[in-house]
């Protein structure tokens, strides 16, 4: 039953919003504030770059952005309004490393109309006031008093309604904006008031402009001492302070953002439409303005937010394309450009259309979106987890264990790869061919299981077999000396750092030996109750070469213990409970917090904190990585350190803002793994699996890994042919012509080879002929799978198109062969392959194709029937028999088509006025819709009603606020569904949305989804929304015609944020369940399987 559905983010929104600049955490520090709509984040700006401080969801769509400091205060606090005409002011706690709530409230009107050019919320200079302009005709003021307290807000009457924007001007005596506006007959100006906050009014202000350029869209005010305004507009610049006024010619552009780079104001940064970066100038003899000159300093992404850091360097923020961070150059480099890309920061948004796709064949999804708009259009490869790189493979059959050595304590890199079996040992090493060769080190004991070997200090060498610990010299590789356990016993685990050994001989023995110079001295032996499964001396302290504590996983009481060395006093012991032995213990330490591992041999993974000075152990968390037992290594990529986790489902743990997190590798089962750094395959690892030895190099380490195919031209559909290994898109190319700046776009269809990414074909679409669908699919009675395309004609004079073309391509030999196409009344909104027909949504009919020959033996669609009565059929499902429509504005309905008399009919239909933007087909009787003011729901046809109007109905199941905008639903997982988890059995729906959000909707059993909502429930009280937001009000289901709790839809990202609570939360949480710790961490880490 597909009514209870869980929402959750697989990747978070990328699209930049706003970003401003300012010592928000810290007097002396300067941060980069960046919103991604829904979320913020902070960085602080250091000599290497940007160190991200905070990363926040907040529960509404951000309106506007700024940073304010209030009067007597050392550092500035951040002002944020809301889409929903919420507002709040944060502040930086730097105790908790957290933000505050210094206001928050609601500045809705009862009546207004919402203003169409976006919201504007902007604060006076000298911090006297908060000025918005939520609604036509009105300026809503909030004043701020001395103390930095927010008073009580209040309306003023504005008489321009068309407002482009508005500024506070600075130096003025009296709080005055400009404001920038459109008259009735469609002339621009500026006009200034002063905002007199006793009177409550505006007052007349210092000067006035009529008549500006017709392109005029952004007022800059210019900081004292020169003052005044700048006026930008699509073919000139205007300055104009009300008693000088300079202008100057430009290109021809839309400027869409502005930085500024002095406090003075003298020097500002521009950017437009097509990513070109100006620099605009303002030369002046202190007092006044003397010129204006604007200088092209080169291309970036097109950006929404541009913010000027420090020593040249720019964050440039998209919504279009990759964010950057760029350096302005003094000198230009061979192309002209004095712009420097230091890093980038991928951007997924817009995603207007995705499709999943299995490329590897191994029973993962992958998404491919069509993502960015305009010159940053590329197609972005999604997948999860992370993939190993084969360099190299052997094959070896029965690897019990792998080390990695250096020849020499110095060398940078590793020489030799020790492979253990059950009775010999094998020496791999690099040849001058980079070919893996067997060797020999003389001093080896390679007639043996080789249980651990090490490099040691003063150049030598350690192996430990069930029979000695031997040391021996690295350069000569000769034997130097050996210690064996006292008979009958024999050595069973062995573990070493570089001056240290620890070895457990039979019976519970535990001894511990120190590294010489040619000298093994064993320094102190304990016998413990138990026998002994696991060991690690890892070093964790200061000193790199040696450790203060040992790890050791017990039998029979299934504990964990920590001794210290050198004199093996126990200091912790931990008892784990269950049966299952622990069978991997592991010290590391991420992000500068140690941690102690402990992976039991049923798949179960423990992580403590651990005081290394102590030995202490808190804040235990228990996870699931797998069914078999576990091997713990760390290996070192990108300068930090990870650990892998080997079993029937490899995984690295990885640390980021402080917290750990787990990402599946794409293999199947590893055994055995050890890093190899060597100078052939650097920053390598040697991997185990059954019967095969492979080297490989690992991708970035994060949770989902995105390749990006920059294509230079818009995406706008895409469709996979599983029979020609292809992708076909509908691509848009935007280039320039003639003198009056406009750009002239041209569309094609392009066949992309499903591996390379390669484009191997294509097919240019007449003038003003849009590309709006594209399936591949096949017919009755044909073999062949065709890929057909739906067109429209989009001329410039018509509102709706009239005439479009349905096209049907064969691919052969990479190439797109045109077979047929179909002359059509109407713009192909969509297509669909439906019963060995094709089913095609043409503006507001539904209409049914057939595939009929000719008598020459071509091929033709021949129109077969169709159904009318929808305003815009944009959006068209099919299964069986059953049609699903999504309407530009009436919600979804229902059809059939009825074979026996070749019609389609109205089964049913939701009467709700919903503006639809995606359906898709939850199961055969429940719909899911997405609407254009962010919201979910779903809908339901009742077989069983007793009438034919309640038949004829399709009752609303479920309502939810996404606060996305999402273009396209596909059914399919972006996880390995493997068969013994819970959650392979839950269908999954992803979507795509303007923010760049990839996300997933699945489907609950009722049981499991009462109990989650309980669970959120409890959350919704201990975790707060930051500005003091309530997550309730966030979630309902809420547009223009009504507001409604969320129902029947869960928020995954709230639920999945369990995991980051400290354990004292989590028990608060847990107790009202009945339900353990343990047991509730177990269930939320099931779900966070799903994506």
């Amino acid at each position: 039953m597909s009514g209870w559905n869980y929402v959750v983010t697989a990747h978070k929104p990328t699209n930049v919003t706003h970003s401003c600049v300012g010592y928000f955490t810290n007097p002396q520090e300067l941060n980069l504030i960046i919103a991604k709509c829904t979320r913020i984040e902070i960085h602080l700006l250091t000599a290497s770059g940007l160190q991200p401080m905070l990363d926040v969801p907040i529960y509404g769509r951000i309106a506007t952005l700024e940073l304010f400091r209030p009067p007597g205060e050392s550092q500035d606090v951040l002002f944020i309004s809301f889409e929903r005409y919420k507002f709040c002011v944060l502040q930086w706690d730097a105790e908790t490393s957290s933000l505050i709530t210094r206001a928050m409230g609601d500045v809705s009107d009862r009546i207004g109309r919402p203003t169409d050019n976006g919201q504007i919320g902007i604060v006076d200079p000298d911090c006297r006031l908060i000025g918005l302009h939520l609604y036509d005709g009105l300026f809503k003021v909030i004043p701020i008093d001395n103390k930095g307290q927010l008073k009580e807000a209040f309306n003023i009457r504005l008489e321009e309604l068309q407002v482009l924007d508005i500024k506070f001007l600075y130096g003025c005596a009296k709080p005055t904006i400009a404001v920038l506006y459109q008259d009735n007959k469609d002339a621009r100006h500026v006009k200034t008031y002063e905002v007199q906050l006793k009177e409550k009014d505006f007052g007349e202000g210092p000067w006035l402009q009529n008549n500006l350029d017709n392109g005029a869209g952004l007022l800059i005010p210019v900081p004292l001492p020169l003052g005044g305004a700048i006026i930008i507009g699509e073919q000139t610049i205007v300055y104009y302070n009300g008693s000088v006024f300079k202008a100057i010619p430009i290109r021809p552009s839309i400027t869409k953002a502005y930085g500024r780079v002095d406090s003075d104001g003298s020097r500002y940064l521009l950017s437009d439409h097509n990513g070109m970066l100006y620099l605009l100038v303002i030369s002046h003899d202190k007092e006044r303005v003397t010129a204006l000159n604007v200088e092209p300093l080169g291309e970036t992404s097109a950006a929404s937010t541009l913010s000027y850091l420090d020593n040249g360097v720019v964050f440039v923020g998209s919504s279009y394309g990759d964010s950057q961070l760029i350096r302005l150059n003094h000198q230009a480099d061979a192309k002209g450009s004095y712009v420097e890309v230091l890093e980038s920061f991928v951007n997924l948004g817009p995603i207007v259309d995705l499709c999943v796709v299995d490329l590897e064949r191994q029973g993962q999804g992958q998404v491919v979106t069509c993502s960015g708009a305009f010159k940053d259009g590329s197609l972005r490869i999604v997948r999860n987890g992370i993939g190993i790189n084969e360099q190299a493979s052997a094959e070896l059959q029965g690897i019990k264990g792998m080390w990695s050595l250096r020849a020499s304590s110095s060398d940078v890199f590793d020489t030799f790869l020790v492979v253990s079996f059950i009775s010999e040992t094998r020496i791999l090493a690099m040849n001058a061919e980079d070919e893996l060769e067997e060797t020999e080190i003389d001093g080896f004991d390679s007639d043996a299981q080789t249980l651990f070997c090490h490099n040691a200090i003063h150049d030598q060498l350690v192996q430990v077999t069930a029979g000695s610990l031997r040391l021996i010299d690295a350069k000569t590789r000769k034997l130097l000396t050996d210690w064996k356990a006292p008979a009958p016993l024999s050595i069973n685990v062995a573990t070493a750092n570089a001056s240290q050994v620890l070895l457990a001989t039979g019976g519970g023995n535990l001894v511990y030996i120190e590294i010489g110079q040619g000298s093994l001295v064993e320094a102190a032996h304990v016998k413990l109750e138990y026998e002994i499964s696991c060991l690690d001396i890892n070093p964790v302290g200061d000193n790199p070469q040696r450790s203060d504590l040992v790890a050791v996983g017990m039998w029979t009481d299934i504990s964990v213990r920590i001794f210290a060395l050198p004199s093996l006093t126990l200091i912790t012991k931990e008892m784990l409970g269950g049966e299952i032995i622990p069978r991997s213990v592991l010290f590391c330490s991420f992000d500068g917090i140690a941690y102690l591992l402990c992976a039991l041999g049923d798949g179960h993974l423990f992580n403590f904190m651990l005081n290394p000075a102590t030995g202490e152990l808190s804040d235990r968390k228990k996870i699931s990585l797998g069914t078999q037992p576990i091997a713990l290594r760390t290996f070192r990529s990108k300068n930090a350190t990870h650990v892998f986790a080997a079993s029937d489902r490899p995984t690295v743990i990885y640390s980021s803002n402080k917290k750990l997190l787990y990402s599946n590798v794409n293999l199947k089962e590893v055994n055995h793994m050890c890093p190899f750094n060597s100078a052939s395959f650097p920053d390598s690892l040697a991997i185990g699996k059954e019967g095969e030895l492979t080297i490989g190099t690992i991708d970035d380490i994060q949770k989902l890994h995105i390749r990006t195919v920059p294509l230079g031209e818009h995406p706008r559909r895409i469709a996979h042919q599983e029979q020609s290994r292809t992708f076909a898109i509908c691509s848009a190319k935007y280039a320039p012509t003639g003198s009056n700046g406009e750009d002239m776009e041209t569309h094609f269809v392009r066949l992309i080879d499903d591996q390379t990414f390669e484009i191997t074909s294509w097919f240019s679409l007449d003038p003003y002929e849009n590309g709006c669908s594209i399936i591949t699919c096949s017919f009755t009675d044909d073999f062949n799978v065709y890929y057909c395309v739906g067109t429209a004609y989009a001329l410039p004079e018509e509102s709706e198109p009239s005439k479009g073309r349905i096209l049907v391509f064969l691919v052969e030999d990479s190439k797109l062969q045109l077979v047929a196409e179909k002359e059509v009344k109407g713009a192909v909104y969509n297509l669909n392959a439906f019963n060995g027909r094709l089913l095609a949504g043409i503006n507001q009919k539904i209409a049914l194709y057939k595939w009929t020959s000719r008598d020459d033996g071509t091929r033709e669609l021949q129109y077969e029937s169709s159904h009318h009565g929808h305003i815009l059929a944009l959006y068209v499902q099919s299964r069986g028999d059953f049609i699903v429509v999504g309407d530009l504005m009436k919600s979804i309905s229902l059809l059939i088509y009825k074979p026996e008399e070749g019609a389609i009919e109205e089964r049913a239909r939701d009467y709700n006025a919903n503006w639809m933007t995606a359906v898709e087909i939850l199961d055969d009787d429940t719909y899911l819709g997405a609407e254009n003011s962010f919201n979910l729901f779903t809908v339901r046809k009742n077989n069983d009603a007793a009438t034919d109007e309640e038949r004829g109905r399709l009752e609303v199941v479920g309502e939810y606020h996404l606060g996305e905008f999402v273009n396209r639903f596909r059914h399919g997982s972006l996880v390995m569904r493997l068969p013994d988890s819970e959650a392979s059995q839950i269908p999954t729906v992803i979507f795509g949305t303007v923010n760049g959000v990839i996300g997933v909707i699945a489907s609950l059993p009722q049981e499991q989804f009462l109990f989650l909502q309980k669970l959120q429930q409890a959350l919704v009280k201990v975790i707060k929304g930051v500005g003091g937001l309530s997550h309730e009000q966030w979630r309902s289901f809420s547009n223009e015609r009504k507001t409604v709790d969320a129902r029947n839809f869960l928020d995954g990202d709230l639920i999945e944020s369990f995991l980051d609570l400290s354990r004292n939360k989590m028990e608060e949480i847990a107790s009202p369940l009945d339900i353990s710790v343990e047991e509730l961490c177990k269930r939320v880490e099931e779900l966070t399987r799903l994506h």
